[in-house]
């Protein structure tokens, strides 16, 4: 792969600072992104899991806290800020896996030396950065998908290094921080906030998609919710049990659904063009390219990796760690777009229809269903990050084959960091060893409850109880998604159609008709599945707010926003401050926490 020395003109504010692309440059920026803001990143994303059973991805985070570092820079320190929230967010969510080692203790199973743990995941993680980057042209380039918390951090990363765009943005940008830091800290402490949920950087997502992704994620929601007694009447449900325990499953159909169709089209484009019955593609800048061959090698080595590891280390069964990988395929493209649309990563959503999927095919061993539905919840898990890195670097024009290099040095170090981790965090809270699958409501730990780890003991637990119309849920989901998708394509995809919808009015509210009522798009319909009633409902709230805001401001056109790039507009620099101040949050609750147990 080759690599682009320096990004542009040199353009240090502070000449002491190493030369844009030297190896002092890599160097300064490697070690802040691994040694310092990745695992800072790692500890809070560790304590979220183990405490509540889900983290604030790193990204913004480190994109903040590295553009300080990079700001000397100039307006190029963009580039470099990049860098180092890649390599940082790679730790951090990597650290984030050690709960699959606390699902072993819970189970009982005999936990396999550090260096054995360190080693398998490495080769998940690794695999799973070559999958993302596989899939980077047609999710990030071709699909162009959102990326909620990369499109914030691409906002972010240019005000904070321009000056130019900081004048312009920093009130929008800096209101929208604050009020997700004050929204953040007080859904934690005000009772009501806690009862309906709120969730500031919910909403800030959905304002950087708009109403015609947040009202399909309203809709589904709500029918989700109505059908409760339904699938209660059918015995998909237990009385008292949450909606999205099935609808989860039948939210992943919707998107794998679609994406056979969309998958469909850009095979089918490739094979014209290999024809010659279609104009080849517009050549990819410099800052674009890489090594398809040699990425293809690094999946595939990678891969085989994944399995020689599971079976000569760990005594896995071949063909079970070979299925993982496989579904790895799947599930790194329809979890990424649910990402790229909704800014929500379904990755114990991917363990648990992998262990579904698995049992199916005769698996009874809950061991071997814990290593090889390691492979998805890591694998997806690096995969998803590396396209919303790669979303983040599209509106920068940031160097993927250094982005890349940089993610590698982030999932080599979140690799020691999730066993390390772990084991610190399991002896110094002895209550995270015990089983809370099998207490009472009553003996249920306060502050540790370890959400995704029960999540995957349960699902363990039922290999001895195989559950059919879990298959079918994803079947039906499977069948809605594709038809949906099929029909938008039949109408959305006509000549006349598109020239109908830039008509005028008549036809953006009929185009907008279609996509946020009468067919919506599938994936954005799966949000709804993926979380309770209360988060869809932000979620949607950001997106009508935002479409309503922008609306009123192109039929009031002013000058304030001339000197701004098209993609930072008022809603996305509120939005996406909106994610950082919770994010902001969450990391400082969640260093309060950690100290204040660890001092009681």
């Amino acid at each position: 792969m080759s690599v682009i020395a320096t990004q542009g003109p040199d353009t240090r504010r502070w000449h002491w600072l190493p030369a844009t692309g030297s190896w002092k440059y890599h160097a300064l920026l490697l070690g802040l992104g691994i040694l310092v803001l990745g695992p800072l990143g790692g500890v809070t994303a560790s304590y979220m899991n183990f405490s509540l059973g889900f983290f604030v991805g790193g990204q913004v985070l480190a994109g903040i806290l590295g553009s300080t570092v990079t700001f000397g820079y100039g307006a190029e320190g963009k580039h470099g800020a990049n860098y180092v929230q890649t390599a940082a967010a790679s730790v951090a969510s990597m650290s984030a896996m050690g709960v699959l080692i606390q699902a072993m203790v819970w189970m009982g199973l005999p936990q396999p030396p550090t260096w054995q743990l360190i080693l398998y995941m490495l080769c998940i993680g690794m695999f799973g950065v070559g999958v993302g980057m596989l899939y980077t042209p047609m999710l990030v380039d071709r699909m162009q998908l959102t990326y909620p918390s990369g499109f914030a951090v691409a906002n972010i990363l240019r005000a904070l290094t321009d000056p130019v765009l900081l004048r312009q943005s920093v009130g929008k940008l800096g209101s929208g921080i604050a009020a997700g830091i004050v929204g953040g800290i007080a859904a934690s402490k005000v009772a009501l906030l806690g009862t309906i949920e709120l969730s500031t950087s919910t909403f800030g997502a959905g304002m950087l998609v708009g109403a015609r992704i947040g009202i399909p994620a309203i809709t589904s929601g709500l029918i989700f919710w109505a059908l409760v007694p339904f699938f209660v009447s059918i015995g998909w449900l237990a009385k008292g049990e949450p909606f999205r325990k099935i609808a989860f499953l039948i939210a992943l159909g919707l998107i794998l659904g679609a994406a056979i169709i969309d998958v469909a089209l850009v095979l089918q484009g490739a094979l014209a063009r290999m024809r010659g019955a279609a104009k080849p593609e517009v050549a990819q800048a410099e800052w674009q390219r890489v090594n398809t061959r040699r990425l293809a090698l690094w999946v595939a080595a990678w891969g085989a990796g994944v399995v020689a590891t599971g079976h000569f280390v760990l005594g896995q069964p071949v063909g079970f760690l070979a299925f993982a990988v496989a579904l790895v395929f799947v599930f790194a493209m329809v979890n990424g777009i649910s990402y790229g649309i909704s800014d929500s990563n379904p990755i114990s959503s991917a363990f648990v229809v992998s262990v579904v999927l698995m049992a199916a095919l005769g698996l009874k061993s809950p061991v071997v269903g814990l290593m090889a539905g390691m492979v998805l919840l890591v694998a997806t898990s690096v995969a998803c990050d590396m396209q919303q890195d790669r979303s983040t670097g599209w509106r920068l024009g940031t160097n993927r084959v250094l982005q890349f290099r940089y993610q590698v040095a982030g999932v080599l170090m979140g690799a020691i960091m999730a066993v390390a981790f772990a084991k610190i965090f399991m002896t110094a809270y002895p209550v995270l060893l015990l089983d809370q699958t099998v207490m009472k409501a009553s003996e249920q730990p306060a502050e540790w409850s370890a959400a995704m780890t029960y999540k995957v003991v349960g699902v363990l637990r039922s290999l001895t109880d195989d559950k059919p119309y879990q298959r079918t849920a994803i079947w039906i989901g499977v069948a809605i998604g594709f038809a949906i998708q099929l029909a938008r394509k039949a109408i959305k995809e006509r000549p006349a159609w598109k020239r109908f919808a830039a008509s005028g009015r008549t036809g953006f509210a009929a185009d907008f008709a279609i996509d946020a009522l009468l067919l919506p798009s599938p994936y954005a319909l799966s949000f709804g599945g993926f979380v309770n009633l209360h988060t869809s409902l932000w979620f949607g709230g950001g997106g009508v707010v935002s479409s309503a805001v922008n609306s009123l401001a192109k039929a009031r056109p002013g000058s304030g926003e001339k000197a701004l790039p098209e993609d930072m507009s008022t809603t996305s620099l509120v939005g996406g401050g909106l994610i950082a101040g919770d994010s902001l949050a969450a990391l400082g609750l969640g260093i309060a926490g950690l100290a204040a147990t660890v001092l009681g």
